[in-house]
């Protein structure tokens, strides 16, 4: 299964159009071929404009989050160079680099990041879906189990009547730093306020319900609408359904990955529907027509044309799977033809056979009618 885009770049799900551009930026100077001659820098390369390509774009960035790689496969392609209007320079490769230190931002700046509202965990889940299901989609009931914001304490972790209070050792700040003097000079190293953890507060009087966390474990039952023409890989995000936020921050996403059961009688290839039909020997040779079992649940008439070999493909148009995100248009149903030769036949059929053989100047040997029946099907 692909990477996931955001993870390529770097960014978080609600990162917006400049970010996306700078890490994008950042990254593709990194690993140019002309700069990063390393082993794997190139495919490198191609993943991180793959990635860009989806994302910078809002209606492709939007099929992406709902649908992942199945929505956008044939939306934008691989390994494009572009956007290398300010190539000047390698300053985001060193502000990267010392990002961790107080010489790259405001005093106080990160703690304030780290104690402030924090998004909840995104979670997955991988759904089976029965072949007919994923090919017409559906309404699906499921269970999750996910962190939910505890209703006693409100999410402040604090038993109801009390309150956190600012941590004394980072003074809320949620990060304690200390000077290091190196030969290149001063720098201060930043880190987790061991006291509260990085939250900026201290509960003496936890809740009782949540232990302090200010969340619960619970499951919850939602449902979900499976689009028409999903397949194997398909992955739909539920906005809102992860674990609660905390501090007042947003909850992260669900993310169901898609699995198709197979089915006895019939394939699936992209957006076509494969199956086989087995006719007798005389409606080869004869034609006609039969009626064939499709996906709909509705037998469909098939023309078998005069003389038709085994192997053939028919076709039975607009009868296959509809297509992600326009279901109006659906593919073909390809029906593969195979001829059923008796192995038993009656001494009226082998006398007409024998007759047949005849007229076709055919020489029967000792095995009977075999020679005819291979030079009729060939083989």
């Amino acid at each position: 299964m692909a990477r996931d885009y955001y993870e390529i770049l770097g960014v978080a799900r609600d990162a917006d159009k400049e970010e996306i551009k700078r890490a994008y930026r950042r990254l593709a100077r990194k690993y140019h071929p002309d700069v990063n001659k390393e082993e794997g820098a190139e495919e490198r390369f191609k993943e991180i404009n793959r990635a860009y390509e989806v994302l910078s774009e809002p209606e492709t960035r939007a099929r992406y989050n709902q649908f992942g790689e199945a929505g956008v496969n044939s939306a934008a392609g691989a390994g494009g160079f572009q956007d290398f209007g300010d190539m000047g320079g390698f300053a985001d490769i060193f502000e990267s680099f010392f990002s961790g230190f107080a010489g790259g931002g405001a005093p106080g700046q990160a703690g304030r990041r780290r104690s402030g509202p924090v998004r909840g965990d995104d979670l997955r889940l991988d759904l089976k879906l029965e072949f007919r299901e994923a090919i017409f989609g559906g309404e699906r009931e499921i269970r999750i189990n996910h962190l939910e914001t505890c209703t006693t304490c409100s999410g402040s972790g604090a038993k109801p009547g009390t309150r956190p209070r600012t941590c004394s050792t980072c003074n809320g700040a949620g990060q304690v730093r200390r000077a290091t003097r190196t030969p290149f000079g001063s720098f201060t190293q930043v880190s987790v306020c061991p006291t509260c953890s990085g939250s900026g507060q201290v509960i003496e009087d936890k809740c009782d319900v949540c232990g302090g966390n200010g969340q619960r474990q619970e499951t919850k039952k939602l449902k979900i609408n499976i689009p028409a023409g999903v397949d194997n890989g398909t992955r739909l995000r539920v906005s809102d359904a992860g674990d609660a936020g905390q501090r007042g921050g947003p909850a992260g996403d669900l993310y169901v990955y898609l699995f198709v059961s197979e089915d006895p009688e019939f394939r699936r290839e992209g957006i076509n529907v494969l199956s086989e039909l087995k006719i007798s020997y005389v409606q080869a040779i004869l034609g006609s027509r039969v009626e064939v079992n499709t996906v709909d649940n509705e037998p469909q008439e098939l023309l078998i044309p005069p003389g038709t070999q085994s192997g053939r493909v028919l076709t039975l148009e607009g009868k296959g799977v509809p297509k992600l995100g326009n279901p109006v248009s659906r593919g073909d149903h390809l029906v593969t033809i195979s001829i059923d030769i008796p192995t038993k036949i009656s001494l009226e059929e082998r006398e007409l056979l024998e007759k047949l053989a005849k007229l076709r100047g055919d020489r029967i040997g000792k095995s009977g009618i075999e020679g005819f029946f291979g030079k009729v099907f060939g083989s």
